[in-house]
Order: C-alpha cells, then structure tokens, then sequence
C-alpha cells in the first residue's frame, strides 16, 4: 500500500489562496448562481478561486453568472463533455493545493468550506474529504458518501433486502445502515456534490476516468485512491443543502446512465471472478423490478405509475447499460 506524504504543494506565505472551488453547470442558471450566493455570503472565512465550467448551456448560464459574479472565472464549453471531462478540464487551470467540487444544485451552510478545509488539514492522509448533505427540507440526505458496492450488496439489493432492511448496516451496507452522518468516519466514497481532494493526488490520479460520463466518476476516483493508499474521510461540519437531481432534467436517462455507471464500476474494480456474477445479478435485479412494479402501472398512484415506467425503461433498454460505458 502507497501511503500519501503530506501535500507537496509548498505555499508560500504571501500566497493565501490554497483552495479553488470548481462547479459545473449545465443549464442550471439559476441554482448555480444561487449556488455561488452561499459560498460568497456564508464562506467568506475562506479566501478561495471559483470556477464554473460551463457544458454548452442554452439558459444564458454564462452571461448570468459572469454579470451577477465578476470574480468567478467562467469557462464556456462548445459541447456537452459530461461531468467527468468537464472536471477534468477545469482542475487543469488550478494552481492551488486543494479543490473542492461542488455540485451546481447545492448551497452551503455557513462556514462549510471552512470547517472541510479545516478537516483535511487535520486529517491530511485520508486525501479526500467529504460532509453531510440534507435535502431541502434540512432532513439527511445519505447521499454525502457510499461504501463500495459489492457481490452481497448488490445481491441485497437486488432481491429488495435492503430496501426492506434500509437501516441495517448487513443488509444495506453501501449506505452505511442508519449511519446519520453525524460523526467523522472513514468511507470509500466521497460523492462529487461536495468533493475536496488534494490537487497533487488528483494529478496523480489523472483526475476522473472521462469514459464516466455522469454518475460512477466519484465512485470511480475514490476506489482508484484507496488502492494507492488514501484513506477518505467525512466530517459532519461541513455541511450542505443538496437540490437532488435538480441539475438533471431527465430522469429516464438519468436512470440508465446510472445503471451503465453501476456496472462499469464492476468492470474496474471487482475480482475478475466476480464481474460475471456482478453483471448477472444487474440484470436479475433490472428484471425482478420490471416484474414487481408492473401492476404500479395501472394502480393510478402516481409514484407507483412512474416507478413502473422507470423499472420499464430500463429494462427494455437493458442492451444499452448491460456492458458498462466500455460498450462501443
């Protein structure tokens, strides 16, 4: 196992800033601006860069957020490039020891950057750190870090133990069981809404993997700097509201990639002797679902119509996840 040195970054003492904070936006003007209000009004303690990188937005993202936040470096893309590549895109302009990626659907509590700053410096090995997401209405949202998906996780949720089981940690082990994110911990994930990584593992990691091109890239990092060594971690005072899937407006597609995302992660990061069985049992859980939900559809309940509908489409459209992002 590689264990991580302290930063070898060296700042100098008349340079102040050790942090940029990098968002990216896809026609999400409004949350991204209301996004960068809460890091300007709630984290001012914390002297850091901001860039927004845009993916060819159509809702005039680049021109509302350069007006409104003449000190945000905005970088307007031609194309969608996906989260992944637009990431990596954006941490090749930094200079600075640390970045933050933070989600354009989330607004930061008051002093959040400051007390994650404060916590990677305490805890410099871990290389990642994460914090606590709340959705809205100020409940947890779990979603802040996952623990890394596994043949008996996946056949859990597969067969809906850990739905039934939600707060067991046996039985619902990728969310940590009833684990409120109320204290530090070591994870093996850190989600990307509110990601802080040192700038030099991050190089030495090439960032994220680019063929992730929504969904999986968080998950995909973090299992690539556990096995050099890093150790990330999650502290409770940091903490964000997160607008869930608010910065997506496909749900159906969302799905899918989601499910691609899932099975790629069983491509790069399972023994060899257990794809197979990671892939067959993706399959056996898009199936079962499709079977369980379908009478939903004609219950005249309006979350259960659309979680048939959801379950439908990805089953119907199994060939196109099956074989991961790898798939030509």
């Amino acid at each position: 196992m590689t264990v991580f040195p302290k930063s070898t970054e060296r700042v100098s003492a008349k340079s102040v800033k050790q942090l940029t904070i990098i968002i990216v936006s896809y026609n999400t003007a409004p949350m991204t601006l209301k996004a960068i209000e809460a890091l300007d009004l709630h984290n001012r303690s914390v002297d850091y860069d901001c860039i927004v990188i845009d993916n060819a937005s159509t809702d005039g993202s680049v021109e509302k957020i350069s007006e409104a936040f003449p000190m945000v470096r905005v970088i307007s893309l031609r194309e969608n490039v996906g989260f992944a590549c637009a990431n990596n895109l954006a941490a090749s302009y930094c200079t600075t020891p640390y970045l933050l990626l933070l989600n354009p659907d989330t607004e930061a509590d008051v002093g959040a950057v400051c007390a994650l700053m404060t916590f990677a410096k305490a805890a410099p090995g871990a290389g990642i750190w994460g914090g606590r997401t709340v959705f809205s209405d100020r409940t947890l949202n779990k979603a802040s870090c996952w623990a890394a998906p596994s043949l008996h996780s996946l056949l859990f949720r597969a067969v809906g133990l850990s739905r039934i089981f939600s707060q067991s940690a046996l039985f619902n082990p990728e969310e940590y069981g009833n684990w409120e994110r109320d204290d530090i911990r070591q994870v093996d994930i850190v989600v990307g809404c509110l990601l802080l990584i040192r700038r030099d593992i991050w190089n030495m990691l090439g960032g994220f993997n680019s063929k992730y091109f929504m969904y999986g890239e968080d998950a995909d990092l973090c299992l690539r700097a556990r096995a050099l060594g890093c150790q990330p971690m999650i502290t409770p005072d940091a903490q964000i509201v997160h607008h869930v899937g608010a910065s997506t407006n496909n749900n159906d597609e969302k799905a899918i990639l989601v499910m691609k995302a899932r099975v790629s992660l069983i491509q790069d990061h399972w023994p060899a002797w257990q794809v197979r069985y990671g892939i067959l049992l993706m399959w056996f859980w898009s199936a079962l679902r499709f079977v369980i939900t379908r009478p939903l559809a004609y219950s005249g309940n309006s979350k259960g119509v659309l979680s048939a509908q959801r379950w439908q489409l990805i089953w119907r459209r199994r060939d196109t996840w099956l074989n991961g992002y790898d798939q030509a």
